[in-house]
């Protein structure tokens, strides 16, 4: 029986929730951390322990992973998954926007992997969730685009630095994945969707996929558990797309 443990920060909605019930499934031990807590995590079991958190907030991972030590004695891996995505030209970019998003996508992600990797043993690993937009532009997507760049050359530059520990470190890099938060941000006028969010993804989807479809956020999520799995031991140091084809490399 499985009796590791794992942190997913934004792990109570969208991705985040996929990526939750896939290591509950695997039997996993998970803390959720998020600013509030959905009804949905209740109907998870005793697997499932929400801990509230603020991303932005480097004393709240360490609130987290000290959480995780005290009711197991340990932490396998730990994913950065909470963030957000809205397009907006630069025109449109204040610095309350900017500060949010790079604070919510980029910099709650190094505070997480510091958390982490401040009481990680070998064999531990640290999954980053980026996003297709972290390999190539897109129009009115600079700030989003930014962060998940930088996010990729975190992950990169911390297997660097914890390989010799025998701590591995990957990202993994969905395309357009159907969630509430996307569709959301779709509806937004200056987004490529023009106010027809279901459209634009469908259409996406069979001018720009291998395969004629999308991924689902499921898909994501055992992408997640294999990199967390001994299956994935020669792999660090990666952002891995799951894409369905969509960006081919």
């Amino acid at each position: 029986m499985n009796n590791k443990t794992v942190v997913i920060t934004g792990g109570n909605r969208g991705i985040g929730l996929d990526i939750t019930k896939s290591f509950i499934q695997a039997g996993y031990k998970v803390f959720i951390g998020a600013r509030q807590k959905t009804k949905v995590l209740e109907e998870l079991g005793e697997n499932a322990i929400f801990v509230p958190i603020d991303v932005r907030k480097e004393s709240d991972h360490i609130k987290i992973v000290d959480e995780a030590i005290d009711q197991t004695g340990r932490l396998d891996t730990y994913v950065n998954n909470a963030g957000f995505s809205e397009w907006r030209p630069i025109k449109k970019i204040d610095t309350e926007f900017l500060e949010k998003i790079i604070s919510t996508n980029l910099i709650g992600a190094f505070w997480g992997c510091k958390a982490a990797l401040a009481v990680m043993k070998n064999g531990s690993t640290i999954i980053n969730v980026s996003s297709i937009a972290s390999k190539r532009g897109s129009a009115n997507n600079s700030a989003y685009v930014a962060t998940k760049f930088a996010m990729n050359g975190l992950t990169q530059s911390l297997a660097k630095e914890y390989g010799p520990k025998g701590i591995r470190i990957n990202g993994v890099c969905p395309v357009l994945i159907e969630t509430e938060g996307l569709m959301k941000a779709l509806q937004n006028s200056d987004s490529p969707a023009a106010g027809d969010p279901k459209g634009f993804i469908d259409r996406f989807a069979l001018e720009n996929s291998a395969l004629k479809r999308l991924p689902k956020g499921q898909e994501v999520a055992q992408m997640c558990v294999f990199l967390a799995s001994n299956l994935s031991s020669g792999i660090t140091a990666q952002n891995i797309n799951v894409d369905c084809g969509v960006f081919p490399q």
